[in-house]
């Protein structure tokens, strides 16, 4: 990365360029800060007198990576981190092949790196830099991120369990309900006793107010979250809850440290782990303040295979992510979605994505040439035949097109990518494992709590309700049936008088469960505030 303050003329002046290059190559004539991209490719030739970059500040007007598999888009997410760490800000990368770790570690020089350096004039140096690693639930090599059921929110989860729109509103029901009655939904089985309880006799009558809840729903409900677990996807819902703001951290040279979510040990569940990371960008949403357009972002997130995101996403979720990416550039983030075609983002996101990175795509099928023709019509109008350019774009070559310190969108350009100076593959196992338990943050969630919640109240309050009611059968000794000792006292009828609390009074009116509540911030009778995808707005 470098400032073209300092740089011996701009690129667009060289007059060794053909016309149409210096003319693509003027449009990426930053003053200010920017990140290296490679050089211009023209006319079968690479020309390093045309680098062609993107301005640090536009990075939170969010951005796409594309290409067909194995085209080098892995190595495009490092280029970037690397260069933002170095310039102070905060990446987080979703790594689902597990071959992004080794950003924590210098490369290591070979033909290829040299060959490809030379060819772009990149003054290559191998260098690591500051990383943190994480494990969903503690699932693989990295610190527990989990988030609580409630946190979670009912839009969310109902993605995770494959709901329909009819049972992510009956979920949604559940939800209000247990917020307004101060119930907490730490884990699974919290959300399961109070789907139990509100499909029992006495919860029938708690939700008729409001709708109710159908036997089937719930059971259909209940059936997803029993599969869920039996996947063993109980352990990313629950506490110590992950604290997002620990993503916006900076080394103490000053670098940006690069948090990589590891996801090889759940890659075959990606519906979790898209929807995971959806529920980290809507925490920090919630909690970063307005920051306008600032000099540089204060986070850049990559989301990897994204299109897993999108794929049969309720109206209310695609609503929720268009709203996201739309409101959080104000506060500083960026968004970069990581996918095979734009095809895949669905059109008012795409709409919101100025950045653009284009690797090569196929044209086998019918249906690759029609993604073809679909993507071409997503860039502007380009000096280059993009369908034939696309087609033949060789590993680490891409066509790029990003918004200019002014905002407008720069020049179509082919280009041949620098390579990234930190090791280009996964970090030495047991280094990363001593990386893990040597961070200050594994001390803070490594361990999984399970404190009084929901199940533990109902079933308490039910356990006493029993209690209760076998005492009141057991027939009074002979000697006190006499005296009228032992007798309950009579009900008095009349307002106010005569009505036992229910079985959710009974628990909410308790001073074990007000103490709890008063110790996690949760106001009895006033719902849980819910934001963007219902996820809830903790108080920290």
């Amino acid at each position: 990365m470098r400032d073209s303050e300092t740089a011996p003329g701009a690129p667009g002046d060289d007059p060794k360029l053909p016309p149409e290059a210096r003319r693509i190559a003027s449009g990426y004539a930053f003053t200010g800060p920017a990140l290296d991209l490679g050089a211009l490719l023209w006319d079968g030739d690479c020309l390093p007198e045309a680098q062609i970059r993107i301005p640090l500040a536009m990075l939170n007007r969010h951005g796409l990576v594309a290409g067909a598999t194995g085209t080098g888009k892995t190595k495009t997410l490092q280029l970037v981190a690397e260069q933002l760490s170095a310039q102070g800000v905060p990446v987080f990368l979703a790594d689902v092949k597990g071959d992004l770790s080794g950003i924590s570690a210098p490369g290591a020089a070979n033909d290829r790196i040299r060959s490809r350096a030379a060819e772009v004039r990149q003054e290559w140096a191998p260098a690591g830099f500051p990383a943190e690693f994480y494990a969903l639930g503690g699932t693989g090599h990295g610190v527990p991120l989990r988030a609580t059921v409630t946190s979670f929110g009912p839009v969310l989860l109902s993605k995770v369990l494959e709901l329909n729109q009819t049972q992510e509103q009956s979920l949604g029901l559940i939800f209000h309900y247990a917020d307004t009655k101060g119930l907490e939904l730490i884990d699974l089985k919290d959300l399961r006793a109070v789907v139990a309880f509100l499909t029992s006799e006495e919860g029938k009558q708690e939700l008729r107010g409001i709708g109710g809840l159908s036997a089937a729903t719930a059971g259909v409900i209940l059936r997803s979250l029993t599969a869920l677990e039996a996947q063993g996807m109980a352990d990313f819902l629950g506490e110590p809850e992950f604290d997002t703001s620990e993503f916006l951290r900076t080394a103490a040279d000053g670098r940006g440290i690069v948090s990589v979510l590891e996801l090889p040990a759940v890659q075959d569940r990606p519906r979790l782990f898209s929807t995971f990371l959806m529920w980290l960008l809507a925490d920090l949403f919630h909690d970063l303040p307005e920051v306008g357009d600032a000099d540089k972002p204060k986070l850049v997130f990559f989301f990897d295979e994204a299109h897993l995101l999108f794929d049969d996403a309720s109206k209310a979720f695609l609503e929720s992510i268009t709203q996201t990416v739309r409101l959080i550039r104000s506060k500083g983030v960026g968004v970069f979605f990581v996918t095979q075609t734009p095809k895949d983002v669905p059109a008012d996101v795409l709409g919101q994505l100025g950045n653009r990175v284009q690797h090569a795509l196929r044209a086998f099928t019918p249906d690759d040439q029609k993604a073809l023709k679909a993507t071409v019509r997503t860039f502007p109008n380009s000096a280059y035949d993009l369908e034939e350019v696309l087609t033949g774009l060789g590993i680490g070559e891409a066509v790029v097109t990003v918004l200019s310190e002014s905002g407008a969108p720069t020049p179509v350009a082919a280009t041949r990518l620098r390579a990234p100076v930190s090791l280009m593959g996964p970090a030495d196992g047991p280094a990363l494992d001593r990386a893990v338990r040597g961070s200050p943050l594994h001390l803070r969630y490594a361990q999984a709590v399970d404190r009084e919640s929901a199940y533990e109240k109902l079933t308490a309050a039910q356990a006493a309700q029993a209690s209760r009611a076998a005492e009141a059968e057991r027939p009074a000794p002979a000697g006190e049936r006499a005296t009228g000792r032992g007798r309950a006292p009579e009900k008095e009828h009349g307002k106010g008088h005569g009505k036992e609390p229910s079985l959710v009074d009974q628990v909410v009116s308790s001073g074990a469960f007000r103490s709890l509540a008063r110790s996690v911030g949760t106001q009895l009778g006033k719902e849980i505030t819910r934001s963007l995808f219902g996820t809830a707005r903790r108080r920290r």
